[in-house]
């Protein structure tokens, strides 16, 4: 396990600049974000991608791989991390906004259009933003994934949203 996230709960600039993609393909269009750095047996990204683009393989305690070349920024892989440890940026609209695209276990859901207070790995607010859409499909076993614009600038930094002072887990 890394040791920032053990002692501070957070992943560390080093483990975090292996995790984020370049901002070339940030343009591009949606792409998942992978912020696992725990060696436990857990596949479920794997299973859950429809173009193969996040590898675990064997032994099933490797760390997933995220092939970004194939990502095609589907948020299915969101929901289905039990770790909470994926998300899909988008950086590609036109303008100083783009999306991030998180998964959200509070109660009540936000609702499009609400805005937000964006947080970062560590709880603290870095800006503010505002919710495009909620899905909390069956299939995502109460895990909703919640989109959120925000200025471009903070696509690599918010990871977590507070609506009316409550903070998201």
């Amino acid at each position: 396990m890394s040791a920032k996230l053990a002692t501070c709960g957070y992943l560390s600039a080093d483990e975090l600049a292996a995790c984020l993609p370049a901002s070339e393909r940030m343009a591009k269009g949606p792409v998942a974000v992978i912020e696992c750095v725990q060696d436990i047996p857990c596949n479920p990204c794997e299973q859950a991608c429809p173009v193969h683009a996040i590898t675990v393989g064997v032994p099933i305690t490797s760390l997933p791989v995220l092939d970004a070349a194939k990502c095609i920024g589907c948020g299915v892989c969101i929901a289905r991390c039990p770790g909470l440890a994926i998300f899909v940026i988008d950086g590609s609209r036109p303008g100083g906004e783009g999306t991030v695209q998180l998964p959200y276990e509070a109660w009540p859901l936000p609702q499009p259009g609400d805005a937000v207070v964006a947080l970062d790995r560590r709880g603290q607010r870095v800006g503010d933003g505002t919710v495009e859409k909620v899905l909390n499909a069956t299939a995502q076993d109460h895990t909703a994934v919640v989109t959120v614009r925000v200025p471009k600038e903070l696509l690599n930094t918010v990871r977590a949203i507070s609506v009316e002072g409550r903070a998201q887990s």
